[in-house]
């Protein structure tokens, strides 16, 4: 990574948010550390809570010592670090506030991170723009979500537009900054064994499983207003089946790249009608078996007769020349069994003169996201000894030791390329629209035809019914086969 040479000011709305305080701001730390932020940058922080400019300073560090590396946290770096720090307490809404911003701001590179709820972001833009805080070098980042269906979106991009030209909005998807997801576009584009095999006449399927182990937590009046295929499926999941499936670009741009991720967006065969009740699976979850942990319907800010999801699976088609045939089996959920995020190409097995071990279906390339960052490809090998007796091997790359570096957190990678003005892994706004013309008929079926989340026990695998929208074609999701 390179340094950023000019000086940039950094504002936070929603400054003392739990995305500010638990991963935006530990990340402008390492990016301080790394010395990646020049001299002179300036990150201030604003909401409406009162609040000193010290006080502040304190919370940021307890957050950082308790999210980053105990050895990290040194006072040597964290007294540099904290004269870039500063705090504001403003109403982001009222237009008057904005005038105590002109004075905190010194440099012509200004990076607004709106870390609110989307029904700000319209008011936030034009009241920059109203009082002239956006220069031409300013950018403007969007945390998901953004809308909740198509016409919402829409009409939150048109309200950014107003202030911020396509090329200085940077609508981010943390996911495309995990070095495995990056690693897809090499492992396919830069390896000659893979690119002529990556098409339906050799793959047979492809899972992308985002599972995690909590509940909602704290975010249940959100979540009321989301639900699953909101939160995680219109973008983490989509965004990851268009890294897998894209065709190489032109060259290696954004904007290259942007265009060929719409298109497969738009190849997406649509779901609606009754086609939901074959190709979609709802869930919410109940308790675990031993009564620990309350069901989602008793959570705080969840209303008793809640019908939103907290787990969704979807076998998704691309109506492609390359993918045609190819089933993606999509999944996500809370309360599962345990917490992984991966995707598994199934290739499909060839007549061998060798008799195949048990169980073994072709070979299997495995991209997991996390707990660890790492790729595995299973292989037949010969067994040591007489005869020819084969078993599944693995061939791994494992990116936390395989090089002699440490590891990017998202944030911190997609902060610095937001300041450095490179969109390549944030989200254009085609991209959004076009995942929220597939994901919508999906809702307004599910409403339709009364398609209910079905209960399951908290610290499963999910619904039943998620293995029968596998299973039913022939094959298993990866941790249950």
């Amino acid at each position: 990574m390179q340094k950023t040479e000019a000086s940039c000011d950094i504002l936070i709305f929603g400054g003392t948010g739990d995305l500010a305080l638990k991963k935006l701001l530990p990340a402008l730390y390492l990016l301080h550390c790394n010395e990646l932020l020049a001299q002179g940058t300036k990150i201030v922080g604003c909401s409406r809570k009162g609040m000193s400019n010290e006080a502040y300073k304190d919370v940021v560090k307890t957050y950082c010592q308790d999210y980053l590396d105990k050895n990290v946290v040194t006072d040597k770096n964290w007294n540099k670090f904290s004269k870039k720090l500063h705090y504001l307490s403003i109403n982001a809404e009222q237009l008057a506030d904005y005038g105590c911003l002109q004075a905190e701001l010194q440099n012509k590179t200004r990076l607004f991170y709106l870390a609110t709820s989307p029904s700000l972001f319209g008011i936030i833009c034009k009241n920059l723009q109203l009082t002239n805080l956006i220069t031409a070098e300013s950018r403007v980042i969007l945390e998901k979500p953004l809308g909740n269906d198509l016409k919402s979106a829409r009409a939150i991009n048109q309200q950014i537009a107003t202030a911020f030209k396509e090329h200085q909005t940077f609508r981010i998807d943390h996911y495309l900054g995990k070095e495995t997801v990056q690693n897809l576009l090499a492992l396919r584009f830069a390896n000659a064994m893979f690119e002529p095999l990556w098409c339906a006449e050799h793959i047979e399927h492809i899972q992308i499983s985002v599972l995690e182990t909590t509940g909602v937590e704290e975010r249940g009046g959100y979540y009321e207003k989301s639900g699953a295929l909101r939160d995680m499926v219109q973008n983490h999941l989509l965004q990851l089946l268009c890294m897998i499936a894209i065709e190489q670009p032109l060259e290696f741009s954004a904007h290259k790249i942007h265009d060929e991720k719409v298109k497969v967006l738009r190849s997406l065969s649509a779901i609606k009608g009754l086609d939901v009740q074959d190709l979609t699976v709802r869930g919410q979850y109940g308790a675990d078996s031993g009564s620990t942990m309350p069901p989602y319907y008793c959570e705080k800010g969840i209303s008793p007769e809640s019908n939103v999801e907290t787990f969704v699976a979807v076998k998704a088609e691309i109506n492609n020349e390359r993918w045609r045939g190819v089933p993606f089996y999509l999944r996500t959920g809370k309360r599962m069994s345990h917490k992984n995020s991966e995707i598994i190409i199934q290739f499909k097995d060839t007549m061998s003169l060798f008799q195949s071990p048990y169980g073994f279906k072709g070979n299997r390339l495995r991209i997991q996201l996390q707990p660890e960052e790492k790729i595995d490809l299973e292989v037949l090998a010969k067994r040591p000894g007489q005869g020819m007796a084969l078993t599944p091997v693995e061939l791994n790359l494992n990116l936390g030791t395989a090089f002699n570096t440490r590891q990017w957190p998202a944030y911190e990678r997609l902060l610095l390329d937001a300041i450095q003005g490179d969109t390549t892994l944030f989200m254009r706004r085609d991209e959004v629209e076009a995942a929220w013309e597939w994901i919508d008929p999906i809702i307004e079926s599910w409403e339709r035809h009364l398609m209910s989340p079905k209960i399951y026990e908290s610290g499963s695998f999910g619904p039943d019914k998620s293995n029968l929208l596998i299973q039913k074609d022939g094959f298993n999701w990866q941790n249950e086969s």
